[in-house]
């Protein structure tokens, strides 16, 4: 590190609240797959922003509908009408085979939306008595950081301290559908849970799992609400990972990729008689659904078809696993993922993920640990063959301690 980069570090750990722990590298310029430093130093983004930057840094198209709307009109709230909303609502709700959209900005607020939708759906719908709806989860669940949100978690590094919890939640093991039928009562409202496992290291579950879930949820009137705000958008080589197993949910979280990399988007997109719970003034956001925001997640949407960003992903991800499965190396436990959505298992004995993630840094790539023991791998959906192959080579250099 040199001074300029222990300048920029150093304002930023002072005035900051450290609830991060990034690498140490200072950004200051990004375009398409790569980024730069402070220092003029360049590296191929392997993280994407976990899925916020799948359309690549600065994609001109989104730039320029930015600048152009924020000439135009950034924000009116829901108080009005504004032109650009409806056609973002429809074509999300087209693409993603849903009746219904309420946009919100982050991910987590989505998800909060979600929680408040199924249980007014199970009080109104299923005639489940007043304060008693329950929803199911799935352990090493990751949704958010809100209060309501680490209230279902199941890893206590998220909750220590922040206690009391919100009560009407049930956790059972990701991938265990018997275990899911086992928890529903009368009271069950909707499970909640992701398709494949971001923050806990792309976690596939078994074949057929989901399906299964799908199948329960029907026989017993409970609402399916994936969380697809990493997962979705193309990430995984489809619109949405449920796709790979053919499950159609009852509603959809999605974020990340929706802001095409400039602005924190997110929805929840789902059946009709799911989002017509929400009456005027039972839910809201200043800023969400603002006409920046929708000319933004409406281009984004249109580029990603346009330019085949989910066909990329799915002949690129394969591509990449095979070659990262065909590295021999004693730092490795295992290889998963599905697309450009890939997670490297370290073995701690013999490495921590983190020394990896810096080792990676040092040689040009940036990626980023979860849980001490995986390694990330998730470029812009935009990244070129020939730039994937020079990764590709760096990696197995670092995880050959070459």
């Amino acid at each position: 590190m040199t001074e300029k980069t222990d300048f920029f570090m150093e304002k930023e750990d002072r005035f900051g609240a450290h609830n991060y722990h990034p690498l140490p590298v200072v950004l200051t310029k990004g375009q398409g797959a790569w980024v730069w430093d402070v220092e003029g130093n360049k590296y191929l983004d392997m993280m994407s922003a976990y899925s916020a930057i799948s359309h690549g840094h600065c994609h001109p198209r989104i730039l320029e509908t930015l600048v152009e709307q924020a000439g135009r009109l950034t924000m009116c709230s829901r108080a009005y009408y504004n032109d650009k909303l409806g056609e973002f609502l429809e074509t999300l709700c087209k693409l993603v085979d849903m009746d219904m959209a309420l946009v919100m900005n982050s991910g987590a607020e989505a998800v909060e939306t979600a929680i408040k939708a199924v249980r007014r759906w199970g009080y109104q719908h299923k005639k489940i008595p007043d304060n008693q709806a329950e929803i199911i989860v799935t352990s090493s669940n990751f949704h958010g950081r809100t209060v309501g949100i680490i209230s279902f978690s199941s890893d206590e590094s998220y909750r220590v301290g922040f206690g009391p919890f919100l009560p009407g939640f049930k956790i059972v093991p990701f991938g265990d559908a018997k275990a899911l039928a086992d928890a529903i009562t009368p009271n069950t409202c909707a499970v909640i849970t992701e398709p494949i496992q971001g923050e806990a290291g792309i976690v596939i579950p078994p074949q057929g799992w989901l399906k299964e879930v799908k199948e329960i949820c029907q026989k017993n009137n409970v609402l399916l609400v994936l969380d697809e705000i990493q997962s979705g958008l193309g990430r995984t080589g489809k619109i949405l990972a449920c796709e790979h197993e053919g499950v159609k949910p009852d509603a959809v979280v999605l974020g990340k990729a929706l802001g095409g990399g400039f602005l924190p988007v997110s929805a929840l997109v789902g059946r009709r008689d799911l989002l017509e719970v929400f009456t005027p003034g039972s839910h809201g956001s200043t800023f969400g659904g603002n006409p920046l925001a929708a000319s933004v997640g409406l281009m984004a949407l249109k580029v990603m078809q346009d330019e085949q960003l989910i066909e990329r992903s799915a002949e690129f991800g394969t591509y990449f696993l095979n070659a990262l499965k065909q590295i021999s190396s004693p730092f490795i436990k295992d290889v998963r993922g599905r697309g450009l959505w890939i997670g490297v298992d370290i073995d701690p004995a013999q490495k921590s993920a983190r020394s990896i993630c810096e080792e990676l840094m040092r040689q040009g790539i940036l990626s980023k640990e979860t849980h001490e023991t995986v390694v990330r791998f998730a470029p812009p959906l935009v990244i070129k063959r020939e730039d994937l192959d020079w990764a590709i080579e760096k990696i197995r250099g670092v995880l050959m301690g070459e």
